[in-house]
């Protein structure tokens, strides 16, 4: 889509309920400012609640939507994410969109408090966890849609699967292509086990599509673009001087949220899950983000690791 026109849509989300992470800085926060003005009633999902009240605010003055609530979350947390998820089922009648946009990138080592190192911890688990916690609910608000947040760098990824929290060694760039490459393969695993739901049984007169679907939820993957976020604060001097000669082709924080957006929202991916994006416009993963029989393994070990059963 690199010379199309700009993608854009006034699809409205009135009645409907989305939960962002990592909402109160970024392409997160765009995003919250582009679905409230859109109608929906929008979860700020954050590790800060100073920073994230200040989003609060600013998101609701840009979209004239007062429909706007913070809530906490620390993805590298599990007793914070479980927290969330119960809070939000207890005060929520619905969630229409789960968008898993927080992230760490390249930041030096460390681990999560449940020991997972930090940018596979919450890049990966940490969603993958928060998703299935919330899964139920957003099975009953069907359709719904959960959009993962990746990036190209999964191309340059691998999944290791006898060190995957990088005990034995650790570089960080290869850490970070890991878990994005994790949330490709998370995204595909995951569209086929929604798929595999359905219901044999169904009526004749339920369209074929929601029956192929089976909950009627859909799942993407996208590429947000090089954007200028806070996420570049772990780059060591001489990438940031390289990001800086290279600023005049990176995007913006309002078109760095695009992507999100478009997998959000557009009316034509409804029947459509599983898939890549970037650009506004499906894209072509790596042979990597492709492989079922890896995805699957990545899926087996993500459940041993967060000691839940999830078929």
């Amino acid at each position: 889509n690199l010379f199309g026109a700009p993608w854009s849509s006034d699809v409205r989300l009135d009645g409907q309920t989305a939960v962002i992470t990592g909402a109160n800085t970024g392409i997160g926060k765009e995003t919250a400012i582009d679905l409230a003005k859109r109608g929906a009633r929008v979860i700020l999902a954050c590790r800060d609640m100073e920073k994230a009240q200040t989003a609060l605010t600013e998101i609701i003055k840009s979209s004239g939507n007062d429909n706007v609530v913070s809530m906490k979350l620390d993805l590298s947390d599990t007793k914070s994410i479980r927290e969330f998820a119960t809070n939000l089922h207890q005060n929520e009648q619905n969630l229409n969109l789960l968008i898993n946009n927080a992230g760490v990138m390249v930041c030096p080592y460390g681990k999560t408090a449940d020991g997972f190192e930090m940018q596979i911890g919450v890049n990966h688990f940490g969603h993958f966890l928060l998703t299935y916690l919330l899964i139920d609910l957003i099975k009953s608000s069907a359709p719904a849609r959960i959009v993962n947040v990746s990036s190209m760098a999964h191309s340059w990824g691998s999944i290791n699967l006898e060190d995957i929290n990088s005990e034995k060694s650790y570089n960080k760039s290869k850490a970070y292509a890991q878990s994005k490459l994790a949330n490709v393969l998370f995204t595909r695993s995951l569209a086929k086990r929604l798929e595999d739901s359905a219901d044999i049984s169904a009526p004749d007169v339920l369209d074929a599509v929601c029956s192929r679907l089976g909950t009627g939820v859909t799942t993407y993957s996208l590429h947000p673009g090089v954007v200028q976020t806070d996420l570049w604060r772990h780059l060591s001097a001489p990438e940031r001087f390289f990001m800086k000669i290279a600023k005049p082709f990176t995007k913006d924080l309002v078109e760095g949220a695009q992507t999100t957006i478009y997998c959000a929202v557009e009316p034509s991916l409804e029947k459509e899950s599983g898939g890549y994006y970037s650009g506004c416009a499906p894209a072509n993963c790596c042979a990597a983000g492709k492989d079922d029989v890896l995805a699957q393994k990545l899926w087996e070990l993500s459940c041993k690791m967060l000691s839940l059963s999830w078929d």
